[in-house]
């Protein structure tokens, strides 16, 4: 059905990065592209301040190890690892790769979704793909 994929992951409880796999790989084409996503998000720039240059380098880079782990369980799956407000990343970094479909894990909808909303949901209402999220 897909040919280029993209799974965005988060390194949480809350969310099934395990069914996402499965589930986009139930949804892809033979010979489709996979890409596993992970945005960081952007520090503000008063709390900048005081967090060192090193602490920040040394967290990118153990998230980017933890990457590549999860990434590898798909074959050939490509680790991208980015800055950003998660939604609005995952939704320009769609744009800009032609991908096709979006395989995301969602939390259980609470209170504060109603407010703020979830990542999730403001992919699905801002991607020009299609997107699936598995709870």
């Amino acid at each position: 059905m897909y040919r280029n994929i993209l799974i965005p992951v988060l390194f949480d409880d809350g969310h099934d990065t395990a069914a996402s796999f499965k589930a986009a790989q139930l949804l892809a084409d033979k010979d489709a592209a996979f890409t596993v996503l992970h945005v960081m998000e952007d520090i503000p720039n008063y709390a900048r301040l005081e967090i060192l240059t090193s602490a920040i380098d040394e967290s990118r880079e153990k998230i980017g190890v933890k990457l590549v782990d999860k990434a590898m369980a798909i074959s050939g799956a490509k680790p991208v690892l980015i800055n950003g407000h998660s939604g609005r990343s995952i939704v320009e970094y769609a744009n800009a790769n032609e991908i096709d479909c979006i395989v995301m894990a969602s939390h259980q909808l609470g209170l504060s979704d109603i407010f703020l909303g979830s990542t999730a949901a403001k992919v699905v209402r801002h991607a020009n793909c299609s997107v699936h999220v598995i709870r």
